[in-house]
């Protein structure tokens, strides 16, 4: 089966950015408590006008264009999201419509939180294996800020809205190399249709101590298929959700802080879509290269895990 290689990116955060100083007017908080603990500065919130769909599909139009592809030899468009408009029609759906995509293709969503993005793009290698085609629009999109309880300290200050996409490209003897699993549990619970009231809860120890070891054994194991080290690699970039994860992380690897690409200071917790918005800030600020590896690792609600190694 053919690798994916990374060819554009693009992403689309709502006009209103809140720091930290104005969510402490809202609950019992302050900069120097959520700084502290997460790493956090600011996030971004959906206003009037601003919906899952304005957000993925200015995400994804704007890695289009920057691709250089005719839209006509798209395989396959796949959003990740647990924050849709709609429960149906899926918000890939939306995007197919509001950017004219092809309609003989798979067109879906996904639903792995924080690891969402990274199942897309394994799944996207998958149907651009059946299509014949060579480009693959993988989106994440999150609007997490009309799922939380704005009063609850614990979960309202950590995440963020905001979309990024990335069209890769099916290349024969492309370097690529994935993994995904799970553990069904509910440290992480938004609540969808159903007898619950919507709402997102997290027990934040559990997930801690989840993250701490997802993200090793998912860098040793793509390591482990790739015959490579930390060396070879170019860019570490994980799901952006806790600077103290990603420290620990960095520490029990011995690895080179450097490597680790951290930007969940300008945007909070985005889950599905917090990598695809680093790739993109990254490619923005010419930290992305031509043969370059990277190495993505997401974690998250599910309890999820997954990664992916691909180069430029």
């Amino acid at each position: 089966m053919n690798g994916l290689k990374l060819l554009a990116t693009g992403r689309c955060l709502p006009k209103t950015a809140v720091s930290n100083e104005e969510m402490s007017r809202w609950v019992d908080t302050s900069d120097e408590w959520i700084a502290s603990r997460t790493g956090i500065r600011q996030r971004y919130f959906c206003g009037e006008g601003e919906t899952a769909l304005t957000l993925a599909a200015g995400a994804a139009r704007q890695a289009l264009e920057r691709s250089g592809i005719d839209p006509a030899d798209l395989g396959c468009v796949l959003c990740a999201t647990v924050s849709p408009d709609y429960a149906t029609p899926s918000l890939a759906c939306l995007v197919q419509a509001e950017l004219g995509l092809p309609e003989d293709i798979p067109v879906l969503d996904v639903n792995a939180a924080c690891s969402g993005f990274l199942y897309a793009v394994a799944a996207a290698r998958g149907f651009l294996a059946q299509s014949g085609r060579p480009y693959a629009l993988v989106i994440g999109c999150e609007v997490l800020s009309r799922l939380m309880d704005m009063t609850d300290r614990s979960t309202c200050v950590l995440f963020g809205d905001g979309a990024g996409a990335a069209v890769f490209e099916a290349v024969p003897d492309a370097l690529f190399a994935s993994l995904q699993g799970a553990r069904g549990g509910r440290a992480i619970l938004a609540n969808g249709p159903g007898p619950l009231a919507p709402g997102l809860t997290m027990d934040g120890r559990a997930v801690f101590r989840f993250a701490v070891e997802a993200i090793p054994r998912c860098i040793d194991g793509i390591l482990a298929q790739t015959h490579l080290t930390l060396n070879d690699i170019d860019w570490v970039v994980c799901h952006q959700a806790n600077e103290r994860i990603l420290d620990h992380c960095i520490k029990k690897l011995h690895a080179p802080a450097e490597k680790f690409y951290k930007n969940m200071a300008r945007y909070g917790n985005t889950s599905a879509a917090s990598i695809p918005i680093a790739l993109d800030e990254m490619n923005g600020q010419g930290l992305l290269k031509p043969g370059q590896k990277l190495l993505c690792v997401g974690f998250g609600g599910g309890l999820t895990w997954a990664a992916a190694l691909f180069t430029l």
